[in-house]
Formats: C-alpha cells, structure tokens, sequence
C-alpha cells in the first residue's frame, strides 16, 4: 500500500491523505484512484476561481529555429506561487503551446462574432454544395461553431505536450496542486 501511494504521489502531486482516501475509494485500483484524484482536482479548481490574482510572472518561449516564440503572463494570487519552480514550468509550456498551436483568443466565448459570422458563410456555403437537407443545416452549424469557438481558443485546445487533456484541465491540474487559482493574463504570439 505504501509503495501503492508513493507512485500516485509522484504521479499526481497529491496530498498523502488525498491519496489514501482516493485508493480506498477505488479499492485499491490505481487507474480508478488516479481519476478521482482528478475530479477533485476541478473540484478545488472552481472553488478558487473566484480569487484574486494580482501576482505572477510574464515567461517568453522562442522555438529552436528562431523564427516563432510567443510570451504569455501567467498570473497568481502570491508572489511566492510566482516564485515556484513548477509555476514557471507551467509558464513556459503554455507559452511553448501557444508558440505550436497559434491560439487567437483564451477563451470560446471571446471570439469574435464577426469571425464567426464569416465562418458561418463559408459553411453554409459548404453544405449547400453538398446538398444537406435544410432542416439538418441548423444543428450542423452550432456543432462546426462549437468545434471553431475551441480551435481558436487557448483553454479548449489541446494541450501540445499532452493531447489527452486541454490546457484548461492542465492550469485546472496546477491549482490542485499548488493551491492557489492561476489564470492567463494575456498572451502574444510573433512568427516571422
């Protein structure tokens, strides 16, 4: 059982308790452990949502062809959070991540409406080219607008390093973790 919380521990960054209660839970099943400990990772996340966060640092990121980088600022409730280590690597892997992957906006609901409009043109257009039938084309464009909202939008993106979760759940991850909310301030992308 030890060893059993040692490697969820190294796994998860989990408190110990956290973890014991998370293993027994699941009756000892390190997959089944592994997920709760998770769900109560986003529990804690939105219970610190609506913290303040007037500290954090600004971390720049420039690929290793010298041609795109991005910086982004990452913000906390403490210096002290702004001062840890794994803090910074956060910081540095969303700004690798924005370098990759090009996010226009940090949320879904911030996209633009007049880009969504003009996507929305081209795609009715698409459809009517292959003769959708009408009473179909409703449902299909809120589905092509969901998946455009969160293609162009940092929070929902996959994150580049891990596409099994979103950077959202990464940041969400983090506030578990370290306990304090952490948000993207702002972020910019320069390519040549």
């Amino acid at each position: 059982m030890l060893e059993k919380i040692k490697k969820l521990r190294e796994k998860t960054g989990a408190g110990i308790v956290d973890i014991k209660k998370a293993l027994s839970e699941a009756d000892g099943n390190e997959e089944k452990a592994i997920e709760i400990l998770r769900k109560k990772g986003l529990e804690k996340a939105s219970k610190k949502a609506d913290r303040g966060t007037q500290e954090g640092i600004v971390v720049s990121y420039i690929h290793s062809n010298g041609r795109v980088g991005a910086m982004v600022k990452l913000l906390c409730e403490t210096d002290f959070v702004a001062r840890n280590e794994e803090f910074k690597a956060l910081a540095t892997d969303i700004a690798m991540h924005i370098t990759a992957m090009n996010p226009q906006y940090t949320r879904p609901e911030e996209v633009s409406e007049k880009l969504v409009a003009k996507e929305k043109e081209i795609w009715v257009e698409q459809l009517k080219n292959e003769k959708k039938p009408e009473q179909i084309i409703p449902g299909i464009l809120e589905g092509k607008e969901k998946k455009f909202r969160a293609e162009v939008s940092l929070m929902t993106q996959s994150f580049v390093k891990n596409p099994e979760q979103t950077v959202e759940a990464l940041i969400n991850e983090k506030i578990a973790k370290i306990g304090e909310n952490i948000q993207v301030g702002e972020f910019r992308r320069l390519e040549l």
